[in-house]
């Protein structure tokens, strides 16, 4: 079974995400628990917390295809000592937020180095901010996703994420999500079908296919290994409709949240429906 959906609006308060989700079609959905551009964010209150619970097992979605994300201030690695602390702090209470909504995902972009330590190092930091609030958390798996490269930017690498998974202690908490724009602009040639087979075959050799959680699904506007984080809707960019037809027919992206994050909303209706109709029966 597929779990196709997009990162929907949480206006109004987080249990407006369900229902945002159901209309647009969606068997999976994304959301920001709080602001996505803020260190702290309002907190949920304990009604808010009831009816998004219940919406949910309403029209059918279970945490395991709900993908949280966390905000954009983060930065695990970062070499900054009071940013890295405002880092785990908000990251610690993302990770919160997800226990007190009842789900079990939490994506994140890994971090940057920002040219002021060496990468190894930054991914151990990346590592240690994780171990850390693993420690003070439970029922929440940490979702490493795979970025573009651009800028100083770690996890454009499959090899960058193994690192950071070696260094996790609980190991049966952390996954990871692989974008499909981001991981072509960092050289995986997803588009041909021999790319398409080495890219997956790299994943499994390197980080390992257990760890997989999720994927978002975008098209790109810029060509590949191009470093470059430019999401385009599904079919209209670089990566194809091909290759669309080609994921969606693959057992192994079955029972895991494939989350639309692309730049029309106003299309997800139709790409999702476009989505399920490509699948072989």
């Amino acid at each position: 079974m597929k779990y196709i959906g997009a990162h929907v609006s949480v206006e109004g308060g987080v249990a407006n995400a369900p229902e945002n989700a159901r209309a647009i079609g969606a068997r999976a959905f994304a959301l920001f628990t709080g602001s996505s551009s803020r260190w702290v964010s309002k907190k949920i209150s304990d009604a808010e917390v009831e009816l998004f619970k219940e919406r949910c097992a309403a029209y059918g979605f279970a945490p395991e295809v709900i993908l949280p994300h966390d905000n954009f201030l983060i930065n695990l690695g970062s070499p900054d000592a009071e940013k890295l602390e405002k880092s785990r702090k908000s990251f610690l209470d993302e990770m919160r937020r997800c226990e007190q909504l009842g789900l079990t995902l939490l994506n994140f972009h890994p971090g940057s180095h920002l040219k002021a330590m060496e990468v190894d190092a930054c991914l151990d930091r990346i590592a240690e901010s994780i171990n850390m609030t693993l420690d003070q958390t439970q029922g929440v798996t940490a979702v490493i996703e795979t970025t573009a490269g651009q800028g100083t930017n770690l996890g454009h690498d499959f090899a960058h994420v193994a690192h950071i998974i070696s260094k996790i202690e609980d190991k049966t908490r952390v996954g990871v999500c692989v974008d499909t724009c981001h991981t072509y602009s960092a050289g995986y040639d997803l588009r041909s079908e021999e790319g398409y087979a080495d890219t997956w075959r790299q994943f499994d050799d390197i980080i390992g296919r257990d760890y997989l959680r999720a994927l978002h699904l975008n098209d790109d506007k810029r060509e590949l290994g191009s470093r470059i984080d430019r999401h385009e809707s599904i079919g209209r960019g670089t990566l194809g409709e091909d290759f669309f037809t080609r994921l969606v027919n693959d057992p192994r992206f079955d029972n895991m949240p494939l989350i639309l994050e692309t730049p029309d909303d106003s299309l997800w209706p139709e790409e999702i429906k476009w989505l399920y109709s490509r699948i072989e029966k």
